[in-house]
């Protein structure tokens, strides 16, 4: 079973763009906290690479913004491509199936001065 949920914060803002054939394609980063704190009593963030398709791409992309928490659902996807130093780079992403805004935009907003 390749099932992923995990509940973060974005990185940044969503990365929208389209494929040749039109699908709307959204890559963000969502950093989630680990359950523990490591030795120095510091708190562990994984981050964990996501990109999502379609409707789903453009909901996600207007409505979520760097710092606002979301829940995702998906599946892992592997790759792996060249880079332009002919080294094979590894890739990890979520496919996001599924999402659940988690705050609005005006709750992370900060008050304008």
């Amino acid at each position: 079973m390749n099932v992923f949920s995990g509940i973060g914060r974005l990185t940044e803002d969503v990365d929208l763009r389209y494929s040749k054939s039109g699908t709307a394609v959204a890559k963000f980063s969502i950093a989630i906290n680990r359950p523990f704190k490591n030795q120095n009593g510091e708190q562990e963030v994984d981050f964990i690479n996501c990109i999502a398709f379609g409707k789903r791409a453009e909901t996600i992309a207007q409505y979520v913004k760097k710092g606002q928490r979301i829940g995702i659902t998906g599946s892992i996807m592997t790759g792996s491509y060249e880079n332009n130093q002919g080294q094979k780079v590894y890739t990890t992403n979520v496919n996001v199936t599924g999402f659940t805004f988690l705050e609005s935009a005006q709750k992370t907003q900060k008050p304008k001065a």
